[in-house]
């Protein structure tokens, strides 16, 4: 019954991340490896953690490629996706000396060490396993948690894979103990290969950020306020996507080793663009209402920051050296991860909501968007009796299927029709 229900279970999470559904010729996720030499029947792997989003699929994967998985968690999250063959340790993966006890004197081919206290776990490891991979997170970048540390202000689009990570004085200690754990990791292991996942969005996610968007689309809000347009891009990715990232670093290309590579899809949506994937998905249409950030308290949970700054990732290493791509392209993914939680719903008001920080308060939203069309309308009437010497307008190399602001229907249409570009534009 146990491999009926995990069947099952698999099949859904999978579902868009079938192989039938790529490119002819193109590895699907589960797919063999390319770079090494294939593993034998007796290769061992290590995954610590393995019970997350992204966790089941590495597993899945490995088995795949002929290794005998072990995961080593606390064993408060067991899952059936994850099936009988796999061997479970389970101890403290944040104490040392628990983690030391239960493992004896094992080793391993590769150890995956996706959970715990990885400053604590790469010098354990050491010496004890033929290759290392580590997952940490993105905001070992400066700026990341404080745009305005950057001038100009907010990180470049994308940011350099080689941008400076944070100093000793960065403000958040959590920030500078990304990059502590980074240089622990290849002390103790320098052929390792570190990936820096971004923000994770798909089933199973713990704090599932998209869940504001899912339930207002599903209680049929007639709006949804976005700050600044809902222009903010950041860079996330979708479990498989990840999982299929992590899966290529486990194949050890010569290329890799040594390195350290940023984990996500290879485009990003705005907020603006992700709300509208996400009201088709679930049938339902919905009117964007732009406020300024300031005024904007009830986009807050989606924008995640005090900033609508861009945190836009540079994959193209991954990319080159691990030969990474897309699973599943972005879109098909942000309706997958909304049908998800759309048929799995965390409760309402429970303790999931709150700690995305959104009160779900409609009224206060309906009341905050009638004050803000109410003042547009003044705002507006004062604008227009405002004269210009000659109209603002996009510039003579417009193109585009409005009007262009003080010039006439006669003068758009000759610039759309007749006007050659100049040599410079080409």
């Amino acid at each position: 019954m146990r491999n009926v229900v995990r069947k099952k279970l698999h099949a859904a999470l999978l579902h868009y991340l079938a192989a039938s559904a790529l490119e002819p010729g193109r590895p699907g996720l589960f797919g063999t490896r390319r770079h090494n030499d294939p593993v034998t029947s007796h290769s061992t792997a290590l995954v610590v953690g393995g019970t997350g989003p992204t966790g089941p699929l590495v597993v899945s994967g490995l088995i795949e490629r002929g290794y005998e998985v072990t995961i080593l968690h606390t064993g408060r999250h067991e899952t059936d996706l994850i099936g009988p063959e796999v061997r479970h340790i389970h101890t403290d993966p944040f104490d040392g000396e628990a983690t030391a006890a239960a493992l004896g004197g094992e080793s391993f081919d590769l150890v995956v060490a996706m959970y715990g206290r990885l400053r604590m776990l790469a010098p354990l490891l050491a010496g004890r396993c033929d290759h290392f991979v580590s997952i940490g997170g993105v905001g070992v970048y400066r700026g990341f948690g404080s745009p305005d540390d950057l001038f100009p202000l907010g990180m470049p689009v994308p940011l350099p894979h080689d941008a400076p990570p944070v100093g000793d004085g960065e403000e958040f200690r959590k920030l500078r103990m990304i990059r502590v754990t980074e240089e622990a990791v290849f002390e103790h292991h320098p052929g390792a290969i570190h990936l820096r996942y971004p923000q994770l969005y798909g089933p199973r996610q713990p704090l599932p950020r998209e869940w504001p968007l899912v339930r207002r689309a599903l209680d049929r809000r007639p709006h949804v306020v976005v700050a600044d347009d809902g222009l903010t891009v950041k860079s996330q990715g979708w479990i498989g996507n990840a999982a299929h990232a992590t899966l290529l670093a486990c194949d050890a290309p010569s290329a890799a080793l040594g390195g350290i590579y940023n984990v996500a899809d290879s485009s990003a949506l705005s907020i603006a663009q992700i709300a509208e994937v996400i009201a088709d998905e679930l049938r339902h249409s919905w009117e964007l209402v732009s406020l300024p950030f300031d005024l904007a308290a009830p986009a807050r949970p989606l924008v995640g920051s005090w900033s609508t700054t861009h945190r836009v990732l540079d994959i193209g290493p991954t990319v080159r050296d691990l030969g990474y791509r897309d699973v599943l392209a972005p879109v098909d993914a942000w309706r997958a991860a909304a049908r998800w939680l759309a048929e799995n719903p965390p409760e309402r008001g429970g303790a999931l909501e709150q700690r995305l920080g959104d009160p779900f308060d409609y009224d206060a939203e309906d009341r905050l968007v009638a004050a803000w069309n109410d003042g547009r309308r003044k705002l507006e009437a004062t604008l227009d009796s405002i004269e210009w010497s000659s109209e603002p307008n996009y510039g003579s190399a417009y193109v585009g299927n409005r009007p262009n602001p003080g010039i006439t229907a006669s003068q758009q249409s000759l610039n759309a029709a007749e006007s050659p570009a100049r040599p410079a534009d080409r």
